[in-house]
């Protein structure tokens, strides 16, 4: 079973910096696309950021210049620095495993920016 667990979140003061990390179990992880989203509450979930197993980036417009995502599939494990870090950052964040067709979810995060 593919697992992808989170770890990482806190609280952070407006213009401080996080890193997120999670770690996947169950898979052949430098074969997978892995994903970042958040959500925030009232709202929908949203792609933070992408990392293809090429290495290949995306990131969502909110977000752009400010965080990055990397991997180490030594490690089985994709980040997420988060740097310049708004209130509005605020969210728990998730990861997602893609295998094929399929998404895994991990468990979620919980970042909270304070102003």
């Amino acid at each position: 079973q593919v697992q992808p667990v989170e770890s990482g979140g806190g609280l952070v003061q407006a213009g401080g910096s996080l890193r997120l990390s999670c770690a996947v179990s169950g898979t052949l992880f430098s074969t997978n696309t892995m994903n970042w989203y958040r959500q925030a509450p009232g709202k929908q979930r949203e792609l933070v950021a992408r990392i293809t197993a090429g290495g290949s980036t995306n990131y969502g417009d909110s977000v752009k210049g400010r965080f990055t995502i990397s991997r180490d599939n030594a490690k089985s494990t994709v980040y997420l620095q988060m740097d310049s870090l708004k209130p509005e950052d605020t969210a728990v964040y998730y990861c997602q495993c893609c295998v094929g067709t399929r998404g895994y979810w991990g468990q979620g995060t919980q970042v909270t920016v304070s102003s």
